[in-house]
């Protein structure tokens, strides 16, 4: 479990293809502090640390990970949002994020605004998830509020800090990115789907 708090960025040093798995090698300044069979999430994905050497780390994506989240279109040098799990007893600072990405998202557009940034998604609503105004939303594993919640789309607004220590900074317009919607959500949109049926 995670609380969508950034701890540090990782640099992804290598990318290898083994069948239908990417095993991808990344290299942290919390390297030396982990251990193998850990979980990391990386921008919002939970996966396992598989080797360490030096300042490098490995973990592994299968089919199902790659086929639901933007891990696919991680390329080398690209710069990504690390945060270990969370202590039991420690602050929960964010939200319950579980690192298990729901689906992926566009960022539709981005504003700049005296000192903060507006950034509007776009996410395909047939798979039943939803946002709601306040709500809690994250994407690439930033614990984030969403304002501005419409049918399939949502904003939400970046302070400095968030900007230059995660990798927000980097977002474009047509940038693909994770998206784990809020659990409790989740559970009641469901509740709200069976009794429909």
């Amino acid at each position: 479990m995670f609380t969508g708090i950034i701890e540090t960025l990782g640099i992804i040093k290598v990318i290898q293809k083994e069948e239908e798995n990417l095993h991808i090698t990344v290299n942290s300044l919390i390297t030396n502090e982990l251990k193998i069979d850990q979980s990391i999430a990386h921008n919002g994905v939970c996966l396992t640390v598989v080797n360490i050497i030096n300042d490098d780390y490995t973990v592994t994506a299968i089919k199902e990970t790659i086929d639901k989240t933007n891990v696919g279109d991680w390329c080398v040098n690209d710069i990504i949002n690390l945060e270990r799990a969370m202590k039991l007893g420690d602050r929960l600072d964010g939200h319950i994020v579980q690192g298990h990405v729901d689906q992926i998202g566009i960022c539709k557009s981005i504003e700049e605004t005296n000192g903060s940034w507006l950034y509007t998604f776009e996410y395909d609503e047939c798979i039943n998830n939803i946002t709601i105004e306040k709500g809690s939303i994250t994407i690439n594993g930033v614990s984030l509020t969403v304002v501005n919640s419409k049918d399939k789309q949502f904003s939400v607004a970046i302070i400095p800090y968030t900007y230059v220590h995660t990798n927000f900074k980097n977002f474009k317009v047509g940038t693909k990115i994770n998206l784990e919607f809020d659990v409790i959500g989740k559970y009641i949109t469901k509740l709200n789907l069976m009794k429909k049926e």
